[in-house]
């Protein structure tokens, strides 16, 4: 009886098994189509919602100045402008601060220094976006108005081609601001993301470098960073679409001024502070559906830029394939 039993009762436990493996296939199949769902269902809400606004300016609302909730004139330069504008000088602050303070706490800092510096910089990334507002508009603006924009002003604001860049008033309110906030802020994902896959390099690869005379910096430069080109690349992309769509703190330091402007000195405004300041005072069909049209605007250049990011990561894979 046993010899014939065991092989029924195995039968029975591969049925269970294939079954149990089944479900659990569909389970996360079903919570990978979740997020896709998600995510157009989100896309179809705002275009539908702004259907009213495409369909009475049409392309000419992407490059169009007017912001006259008065006059029902409506376009998306101004704020698409300022998020682009204050996200890339976020980018060309914070990138090479990140890839300081990582190199840093993987190569140089001494150990018992590493520990308290990184759990400070995961304990930064989870401040409120509202505090680093508040900070930047009661802090860094009157520092900024006082003592460096009419240095900056007066001095840069001269230079040939780049000077209307730096010229302006100091009011301490505006785009540069805004960016000096945002590299506050996303410095700490970047700097994380970046920690953690320098830590994922093999200590023979280093070791080797240096045995053969390399100094540290040649080996950062032609060892680590190769070998993490990747996973870097991503995490900045990381921070580039955090920055893109950070609302409250940008909205208290912008200036939230629907002026386009070559100065970064001067007031801007931005797609999510311009949804956040206006949408409670939307009055009309027309006004909300230029609300919700500027909302789908910002899922499209953030979209852009992570594509942007994949297409990047893919050649990056191939030539490393090759």
């Amino acid at each position: 009886m046993n010899a014939i039993a065991t092989p029924i009762a195995t039968e029975d436990a591969s049925r269970r098994d294939l079954a149990a493996d089944r479900g659990f296939r569909w389970l996360v199949t079903g919570a990978a189509l979740l997020v896709l769902l998600s995510l157009g269902a989100a896309a179809v809400s705002m275009l539908w919602g702004g259907r009213e606004t495409f369909e009475r300016f049409g392309l000419g609302f992407f490059w169009s100045k007017a912001w006259d909730p008065v006059g029902l004139e409506f376009g998306a330069l101004v704020p698409i402008y300022g998020t682009v504008v204050t996200a890339l000088i976020a980018m060309l602050i914070a990138v090479p601060v990140s890839f300081g303070i990582a190199m840093f706490l993987t190569e140089i800092a001494p150990k018992w220094l590493r520990g308290p510096v990184g759990t400070a910089i995961e304990l930064l990334a989870g401040i409120p976006s509202i505090i680093y507002g508040m900070w930047g508009l009661f802090v860094l603006v009157p520092y900024l108005s006082e003592h460096v924009y009419p240095w900056i002003d007066a001095n840069m604001g001269t230079w040939p081609v780049v000077g209307a860049l730096f010229a302006g008033p100091p009011l301490g309110l505006g785009m540069l601001t805004a960016g000096i906030v945002l590299a506050i802020m996303i410095i700490p994902f970047i700097a994380s993301v970046m920690r953690e896959v320098f830590l994922t390099v093999p200590g023979q690869l280093k070791e080797s470098a240096y045995a053969l005379g390399s100094t540290r910096f040649e080996v950062i430069w032609d060892v680590v960073l190769p070998y993490t080109r990747s996973a870097v690349i991503g995490g900045i992309f990381l921070g580039l679409g955090r920055a893109l769509g950070e609302t409250m703190a940008v909205t208290f330091v912008l200036g939230n001024a629907h002026e386009l402007t070559a100065s970064l000195l001067m007031p801007g405004n931005s797609i999510a502070a311009t949804i956040a300041n206006e949408f409670a005072e939307a009055d009309s069909d027309e006004y909300r559906s230029a609300l919700i049209a500027l909302g789908f605007v910002l899922f499209i250049v953030t979209f852009i830029v992570l594509s942007i990011a994949r297409l990047m990561l893919r050649r990056l894979a191939r030539k490393e394939g090759a």
